[in-house]
């Protein structure tokens, strides 16, 4: 099946679930397990290195390799934000290795973009039931109904590609958006679509202190979960950056410090308190990712890594000696 047929073929299929919405009897429970061990203090991962970018140059087996190997002793789930470009990839050599690591898919939603979207989705579906001992759920779409987001896409483009996709698979599908869309009643017709909600909620945006950041993220939490009872909650993203142009909305909005001890404070916190609660958790994120905002080096959307662009650790994951 050529593109042009696969993309028409996806968009009939589409328009035949329109009138499906999610069925509440048959919900696919979202547990971070591998077998009884829980793995829910786990990681966001953009492979970009150095000299590549989404689209254009792409990090190699080798490269991906490496990464995964650096994060396995930290890490038994990652999530990944696309089904096209690396993610076979790195499925293969997690299987390759032989290593004990489980995946969240992602199926990159853009605007305006149906034929790369239902690649997309393709894709996800394709690799979910390639590699059914890897991917444990799938999420379809990253911050496409926030207010402030720069890649927004109609509720009513963005819900038939869930359907196409849940139907698609047999793991739980998600999709992931920030607080400040799950937390607004808008937010319920895409809850009848899921089979639990991914949460981005980020305190370093939003004017908090790293003092004040972990009770923040709890309360930002029991506000989305009082709107949505009925459905898990597992935070998509939170994070700290270890650097912020002191230029831009960043300077205007971020008022806490940015800093590899800032981000070790908040990274041990987050990380307990997921263990002691059982809270699923994707850290955000592994590396730096120098592809990313302006082209100021002190960027702050280049700085969230617990790892350097050159794969150096940083403070929060160096062991006390």
């Amino acid at each position: 099946m050529n593109g042009r047929h696969r993309f028409l073929f996806l968009m009939i299929a589409a328009m035949l679930l329109a009138g499906c919405g999610q069925d509440e009897s048959n919900l696919r429970e979202f547990a971070a397990f591998d077998g009884d061990r829980w793995i829910g203090n786990a990681i966001s991962y953009g492979p970009h290195r150095d000299g590549q970018r989404p689209g254009e140059a792409a990090p190699s087996a080798a490269e991906i390799r490496e990464d995964l190997h650096l994060m396995l002793p930290h890490w038994n789930l990652l999530r990944i934000y696309s089904s096209s470009e690396i993610s076979e990839t790195l499925l293969k050599v997690i299987r390759q290795d032989k290593l004990d690591m489980k995946v969240m898919l992602g199926v990159w939603v853009a605007p305006a973009a149906p034929e790369d979207n239902a690649r997309e989705v393709e894709n996800a579906i394709r690799l979910t039931a390639a590699y059914p001992e890897i991917v444990i759920a799938v999420s379809v779409g990253n911050e496409t109904q926030v207010y402030w987001s720069a890649h927004r896409s109609p509720l009513e483009d963005l819900i038939p590609l869930v359907r196409l996709v849940r139907n698609g698979v047999t793991v739980p599908v998600t999709v992931a958006d920030d607080f400040n869309f799950w937390n607004k009643p808008e937010s319920l017709a895409l809850d009848a679509e899921i089979d639990f909600i991914l949460v981005h909620a980020h305190p370093m945006w939003n004017g908090v202190q790293v003092e004040e950041a972990l009770p923040w993220l709890k309360d930002q939490l029991t506000e989305v979960q009082e709107l949505h009872p009925d459905r898990t909650l597992v935070l998509g993203e939170t994070g700290w950056a270890t650097a912020v142009h002191d230029q831009g909305e960043q300077a205007k909005l971020i008022k806490g410090a940015a800093g590899e001890a800032e981000q070790k404070i908040f990274w041990e916190q987050v990380h307990a308190w997921a263990e002691s609660t059982r809270q699923t958790v994707f850290f955000f994120e592994a590396f730096d990712e120098n592809w990313k905002g302006g082209e100021h080096p002190n960027e702050v959307e280049k700085h969230w890594g617990l790892f350097r662009a050159d794969r150096s650790a940083k403070q929060a994951l160096i062991p006390v000696r």
